[in-house]
């Protein structure tokens, strides 16, 4: 899109506006120390709260995300803004706030693969994709997502050849990034409704694609 260049995404060193060990969000505090409250008094089953969380890091949280992605796919005029300022985009559909404040997208295509890592914590765009899963938040994936890429991938199942260039995007308190995946083949004449269907939070992150027509039930 009008070559634009945020090669600068590739640093793997970059200037978080925080120290390592920053405070969770207040949102991120308050969820926790209700979990442990509820769970010390036994008033919650602690698999009842598995199956909560795991509500907003799947299903919740990354539909918005899904809902951004499936648009750019049917809307081109909505895709260049998107990729142009993602932030005002995004915006758009009434998701904005902590933790997404300056957003950027970059565009997955048959010659280069996006993924996003947070290097030195875990920063993370919650109004469109939910809640971090515990894997983007953990030392290995950190580390090993700058050092072989391409092996993360595998093990996410993604699995690219050698033309295909990879791009790691690292996040920081200032700037989050959100992977734009390329659109399944045979969705030609889906809705946006549909289209949204295909989307995962994975495929956001940049270590799976969307899925495809024939994987959904």
């Amino acid at each position: 899109m009008g070559g634009h260049d945020h090669s600068h995404g590739h640093n793997h060193s970059h200037g978080h506006g925080h120290p390592h060990a920053a405070p969770a969000s207040p949102l991120a505090e308050r969820v926790k120390s209700l979990e442990a409250l509820l769970v010390a008094k036994k008033l919650v089953d602690p698999d009842s709260l598995n199956a909560l969380i795991d509500t907003y890091e799947h299903k919740v949280g990354p539909r918005n995300g899904a809902k951004v992605v499936a648009r750019a796919w049917s809307d081109p005029a909505y895709k260049e803004r998107l990729l142009r300022d993602a932030t005002t985009a995004i915006a758009e559909f009434g998701f904005t706030g902590r933790q997404g404040e300056d957003m950027v997208v970059v565009e997955n295509t048959p010659a280069i693969h996006n993924m996003v890592v947070c290097t030195l914590c875990s920063c993370y765009p919650w109004p469109v994709l939910g809640l971090p899963p515990v894997w983007y938040k953990s030392a290995p994936y950190r580390s090993r997502a700058v050092m072989d890429p391409r092996g993360v991938l595998r093990e996410f199942g993604t699995v690219l050849g050698d033309e295909v260039e990879v791009r790691v995007w690292d996040s920081t308190a200032e700037l989050r990034y959100l992977v734009l995946p390329e659109r399944p083949a045979g969705t030609e004449g889906f809705s946006e409704e549909q289209l949204a269907e295909l989307v995962t939070r994975d495929s956001m992150i940049g270590v799976t694609r969307a899925k495809t027509p024939e994987s959904v039930p």
